[in-house]
């Protein structure tokens, strides 16, 4: 019996040893697993207003002072919104939460090369807050149209403040629209845009034009507006959104892993691919041409990420009416604010562009008739000589 207790008792004394090996175990590794994810999703990171960079001049003033988003903090959703993938993937995967409906009419303009542009017109639910009749002239990012939740949301919210939308459906990016000749859009042709705008000058000879690109399309209406002079004739201001600012710069990282640049490019990659084959009847004609094409030669777009944003910032130091803001916070056309886990339907981006939007309308509200923009019949008194 003294044997068997004392082996009893050996037994009793190596046994807890066990569960607190086990127990520091699971405590470092859970430890790591937290670590990893503060680390991950910025947790540390403290919010900012955006970093603004402009020239001190009366309009940038009013237009901050006006717009008042642009110089207060950017919340982000707690737990995962300081992440800039994590805002990217769910504005890739979701577009918004809750977007709305807006009702259109789709507009088809003939081009001179065959190939029929589309755009969907929305109009204003109430009247502009400054009385005057303006029209949002947007081009959406790359592959993207007026159905995407991104471009309703935005377009629902511009309703509801009074402006009229045209939102430009790149050729081949709808997918129950077929190509009339063998060409798709591309990174820098703005021949669409041009014809839709031609049309709502025309169709609206009163109406002020907010042009607004985002991503891709913010370098096509960058181009358009400084492709002619007359190109700006009744455009107030342009918001170019989350642009790629030069495209050959950008090219030679798009292998690069840093900043998960390879992943995007490949998932860019994958979306043109699918566009491109689902009109391969338009674009290559017959299947043994299209087995001779070498579609290796295609082109993808670029990628997107900013990595050049120091561009704008010099531009915008020696531009008088330039505005620059770069948030900490945010993703490539993401900018989700809310509580904790759930975002907002509505994103710091909408308020922000219709904010400055509305803003511009006040300014050019306030000018002298001989000032205003589009006047070519009332020249202004000159000035006496002292």
């Amino acid at each position: 019996m003294a044997t068997q207790d004392s082996v009893y008792s050996d037994y009793t004394i190596v046994a807890p040893e066990m569960p607190a090996m086990f127990d520091g175990m699971k405590l470092a590794a859970v430890a790591t697993v937290l670590y990893v994810i503060v680390r991950c999703l910025n947790l540390k990171s403290p919010t900012a207003a955006p970093d603004i960079t402009y020239q001190d001049t009366p309009l940038n003033r009013f237009l901050l002072k006006s717009c008042p988003i642009l110089t207060k903090e950017y919340i982000p959703p707690l737990l995962w919104g300081k992440s800039g993938h994590l805002q990217t993937a769910l504005y890739g995967k979701m577009g918004r939460v809750s977007s709305p409906h807006p009702i259109g009419l789709r507009k088809y303009l003939p081009m001179q090369d065959g190939a029929t542009a589309t755009f969907d017109l929305f109009e204003p639910m109430g009247d502009h807050r400054t009385g005057d009749d303006v029209t949002m002239v947007i081009c959406p990012g790359i592959g993207n149209h007026s159905e995407k939740h991104y471009i309703r949301t935005f377009v629902g919210h511009s309703q509801k403040e009074g402006y009229r939308c045209a939102v430009l459906n790149h050729l081949g990016a709808l997918p129950n629209i077929e190509l009339t000749s063998p060409r798709m859009f591309t990174y820098g042709c703005t021949w669409e845009f041009a014809s839709m705008v031609g049309y709502i000058k025309k169709t609206f000879p009163h109406t002020h034009l907010i042009v607004v690109g985002f991503s891709l399309g913010g370098n096509i209406v960058c181009k358009f507006l400084g492709e002619n002079r007359t190109n700006q004739e009744r455009v107030l201001c342009c918001v170019s959104v989350c642009q790629g600012y030069s495209a050959l710069r950008a090219q030679e990282t798009f292998l690069q892993w840093d900043q998960c640049r390879r992943f995007y490019n490949f998932l860019m990659a994958d979306n043109m691919k699918k566009i491109i084959l689902s009109h391969r009847g338009s674009l290559f004609g017959s299947a043994t041409k299209m087995e001779d094409s070498d579609l290796s030669r295609l082109y993808t777009a670029t990628s997107l990420m900013q990595i050049d944003e120091t561009i704008m910032r010099r531009s915008s130091e020696k531009k008088q009416n330039v505005i620059f803001a770069l948030t900490l916070h945010g993703g490539h056309l993401g900018f989700f604010e809310g509580a904790v886990l759930v975002p907002q339907p509505l994103t710091w981006m909408d308020k922000v562009i219709v904010g400055y939007a509305n803003a511009m309308c006040q300014w050019e509200k306030q000018k002298p008739p001989c000032q205003k923009s589009g006047n070519l019949s009332t020249p202004c008194p000159e000035e006496k000589a002292a």
